[in-house]
């Protein structure tokens, strides 16, 4: 069973989401925030698998509540609710240590979709957008700098895996690509993150553009 938290300053949208979240048999709604401060306090106190935050809320909005989540290790993770005209706290979002983004448009079964999918922590939602964003919002040192330095942990055959990560690629479809084991992508996924220091593969694909290593359009 997968523990979830609802965020929203709207007290509609929260009935509404809850009512989706509900009618899956494998999610439960441990609660309900209006902000970002009751939202963290709730955390503290159901430690809930995923949290699903809006950004714009009065108070503590939905990115500083994120961050301050991250900062403290907490094990929940946070699925960012935005709208087509929120692009741009999205990436910042991503940075701050949120694990995935959902459109407030999208129907609900994506939303019961998208909270399984963040809870597991397989892939990236979204990644055609996810990558668009990250390429108009990051700044890039040149290639050859960031080869030198933080990703000169990494061995080849790992860095090559993380530009299929940041292409917005699956495991499965990693392995296809590179005629290796879903097992063996997973064991290179894992030793980046810990190599990294990367708390999940959305990170991975933000150091990724931030570095220079994958450029946008390629």
């Amino acid at each position: 069973m997968t523990s979830v938290l609802i965020v929203d300053d709207q007290a509609l949208i929260r009935g509404g989401l809850r009512m989706i979240l509900e009618s899956a048999p494998d999610l439960d709604v441990l609660g309900e925030a209006e902000n970002g401060e009751q939202a963290l306090r709730m955390v503290r106190e159901l430690s809930p698998d995923v949290t699903l935050m809006d950004i714009r809320m009065p108070g503590v909005d939905g990115l500083e509540a994120t961050k301050q989540l991250t900062a403290a290790g907490s094990r929940t993770r946070v699925l960012i609710l935005t709208t087509y005209d929120q692009d741009e706290y999205v990436y910042q979002a991503l940075r701050d240590g949120a694990s995935g983004f959902m459109l407030k448009s999208a129907p609900p079964e994506r939303l019961v979709d998208a909270v399984r999918t963040v809870a597991a922590g397989e892939t990236l939602l979204a990644p055609s957008i996810t990558r668009r964003l990250i390429a108009e919002h990051v700044q890039r040192p040149s290639p050859s700098d960031a080869l030198s330095g933080r990703l000169s942990v990494l061995t080849d055959r790992e860095r090559e895996v993380l530009v299929l990560i940041a292409r917005g690629l699956s495991n499965g479809e990693i392995a296809a690509q590179l005629f290796l084991s879903e097992a063996t992508v997973k064991s290179h996924v894992n030793r980046i993150l810990q190599k990294l220091s990367l708390r999940d593969r959305v990170q991975a694909v933000v150091l990724a553009y931030e570095t220079g290593l994958v450029q946008p359009g390629a």
